[in-house]
């Protein structure tokens, strides 16, 4: 099935051989002017590519002025995407080196125009491939699993605040409203060579599990609480729409996007 990765709205969903059905949608959110997130969601139409690639999807939250980081998310969100399925290397390796060549990328334009200096964007990747989960990622956009009713955190936040969270030295509300809660320590296009966290072994996907991909502005906003129930609740594109929608309501002071997998008919 042909995909377009509009950021206007929501795909409808998407079911594919590998029982996979998604959806995406980014917004400015409740407050800010412009809108710097980015979203990709691709299905292969080729039955080889899929079954070696998979599905693949990336929330990207850029940073930088003059448009820098609307600019650096979005080659982000398009760069990692393309550079993956043209890799002949396996998932992982092929997640890994599509982080690195678009980090090059983003840097050599932001220092090709003294206008994007500094550009640069978080980005978190998932491939999911015949049951197994891949992940590259660097910032604060997260990925989570959602199994049996329970969240669970798949990435590190690489952010100031969380880093002071894990020392003890503050707590995870502190961290929401902690003058330093914007300041990233990773990020794709800031520096020539990147340091992303990459997962050390594919991870064993479920019937009935779901991947929910997003960036700072959604989850600062929606309890983990919440977002288990509103995608227990809805299909996905109804699921993207109704969490987009309730960050929105509850005035959302940064840009909100959401990507999500439900698998379905893995055998274990």
């Amino acid at each position: 099935m042909a995909l377009t990765n509009s950021q206007s709205r929501p795909t409808g969903e998407i079911v594919i051989p590998l029982t996979v059905k998604g959806a995406f949608l980014t917004d400015r959110g409740g407050m800010r002017q412009q809108n710097e997130d980015s979203v990709a969601f691709h299905v292969p139409d080729d039955a080889a590519v899929l079954r070696d690639k998979g599905v693949f999807g990336l929330v990207a939250d850029g940073m930088g002025g003059h448009e820098g980081g609307e600019i650096a998310s979005a080659l982000a969100a398009r760069l990692v995407k393309e550079i993956y399925y043209r890799s002949g290397a396996e998932p992982q390796a092929a997640l890994e080196s599509a982080f690195a060549a678009a980090n090059r990328e983003i840097f050599a334009k932001s220092q090709a125009n003294r206008n994007l200096l500094g550009m640069g964007t978080t980005c978190t990747a998932v491939s999911v491939v015949n049951g197994y989960a891949y992940c590259v990622h660097a910032g604060d956009s997260r990925a989570y699993l959602i199994r049996g009713g329970q969240p669970y955190c798949l990435t590190e936040d690489h952010s100031s605040t969380m880093t002071m969270v894990r020392q003890g030295l503050i707590t995870l509300a502190e961290a929401r409203v902690h003058e330093e809660r914007n300041v990233i320590l990773r990020a794709m296009g800031t520096r020539s060579d990147v340091e992303p966290q990459a997962w050390p072994a594919p991870y064993p996907l479920r019937h009935g599990d779901k991947l929910v991909l997003c960036s700072d502005g959604l989850y600062e906003t929606i309890e983990e609480s919440e977002i288990v129930s509103i995608t227990a609740e809805a299909p996905p594109e109804a699921a993207c729409r109704k969490l987009i929608d309730l960050a929105i309501e509850r005035r959302s002071t940064d840009n909100v996007s959401a990507v999500l997998f439900y698998l379905s008919g893995i055998v274990e």
